[in-house]
């Protein structure tokens, strides 16, 4: 994949003169699938001053001397979107790209937004277009299922993301809702405050076996709909949205990662956009990073018994398959790129599963009107 990204020229220069702006668009394919990147599509306006501009007999001007301004050549891709999953180390991530927008100069948005992760068609219409509007070198992330730019003809980014192992995931999110992390387990009263001690203490072996809805589908079906979009059924656990979901990645990812392997991903992420993740590794060992990162993690997380991880591993068999799809596809791009992958067994892979047989149901069409009463079914989730 590493030999097929170039350098475009294309730029938004403003000055007290002039003003130029470039835009262009891209798509090519790699070994593995085929990748629409924007280049920023060209339309080229050259603007005087806001009162005229007129070169006085016998005088000159510096476009009559020198031609156009030569615009500046921006990055590619030079507009990105992280459209990060709950408790896949995005916190981490988030961190990370705050010290390295500072170093490489490119605007870097995150929303405030932690709990509307599915939009009607004009609430993705006007976030689309607001994306849009980012000068660039741009990163955008936010809490938010994939939006389909192309669709409404709007000019597509770039997308990256991680995720990791669905059951650590659940977990993970299951004991931060109830005690928060290590920022002060104070902080847990903020996030729910209307939450009771019944359902805060509440053991996790019985929330699975007695089958609660925090502890079943279609929250547990959490993963999947960040890559499959805005369509009411990819929120419905099943094989449609699985397969969409690998196929939008195959066409819109540059790079799905694992947080089991997050060192591997910062050096891929590093290669393959490095004005805006150059030096990224550098950071995240530094011992400074360090005081900043070891107060994400999780506090009182313990691991459910062995009958409720059988239970909770069929609930999200569909995860799975799609957790596992990405780890081989991140491990064929290392192994292209000469990386040795340090890829580590699933953390819970139960024998019993790894024969199931899925077939794929008739997609969905496209254009279905999604419905905007429907309540997020994760919108509990309040914090990354």
């Amino acid at each position: 994949m590493s030999g097929n990204f170039y350098s475009g020229s294309s730029a938004a220069i403003q000055g007290r003169k002039c003003r130029v702006c470039w835009k262009n668009h891209w798509s090519f394919k790699t070994a593995t699938s085929r990748l629409f990147i924007h280049k920023d599509r060209v339309d080229r306006h050259l603007v005087s001053c806001p009162h005229g501009h007129k070169a006085r007999k016998g005088s000159s001007t510096y476009l009559n001397d020198h031609g156009s301004i030569p615009p500046r050549v921006l990055p590619f891709p030079s507009q990105v979107v992280y459209n990060r999953v709950g408790k896949c180390g995005s916190r981490t991530v988030v961190i990370l790209l705050r010290l390295l927008a500072e170093k490489h100069q490119f605007n870097l948005i995150s929303s405030d937004i932690h709990n509307k992760t599915r939009l009607t068609k004009h609430e993705q219409v006007d976030l689309m277009k607001n994306i849009s509007k980012i000068p660039p070198p741009f990163l955008y992330t936010r809490h938010v299922h994939f939006l389909n730019f192309s669709r409404f003809r709007i000019e597509e980014p770039v997308y990256i993301n991680i995720i990791r192992d669905p059951i650590n995931r659940f977990l993970s999110n299951y004991f931060f809702r109830r005690f928060g992390d290590w920022r002060g387990e104070q902080n847990h009263l903020i996030r729910t405050p209307g939450m009771k001690d019944d359902e805060r203490y509440l053991d996790i072996n019985v929330c699975i076996l007695e089958n609660y809805p925090e502890c079943s589908n279609p929250r547990v079906f959490y993963i999947i709909p960040y890559f499959c979009g805005q369509h009411p059924q990819c929120r419905e656990p099943g094989v449609w949205a699985l397969e969409r979901a690998k196929q939008n990645v195959m066409e819109n990812y540059l790079i799905v990662g694992i947080l089991e392997e997050l060192e591997d991903v910062l050096l891929m992420l590093e290669r393959l956009l490095p004005h805006y993740f150059a030096g990224v590794l550098n950071i995240y060992k530094s011992p400074e990073y360090k005081k900043l990162g070891n107060m994400t993690g999780t506090v009182r997380k313990h691991t459910p018994s062995l009958e409720a991880l059988k239970v909770l591993y069929h609930r999200m068999r569909y995860e799975y398959d799609f957790y596992n799809f990405i780890r081989d596809q991140f491990h064929l791009m290392k192994r292209k790129i000469g990386l040795k992958s340090t890829a580590k067994p699933p953390a819970y892979a139960p024998a019993f599963l790894r024969d199931l047989a899925l077939r794929t149901p008739q997609p969905l069409d496209e254009d279905e009107e999604l419905d905007s009463d429907l309540e997020d079914a994760n919108s509990w989730l309040v914090h990354p």
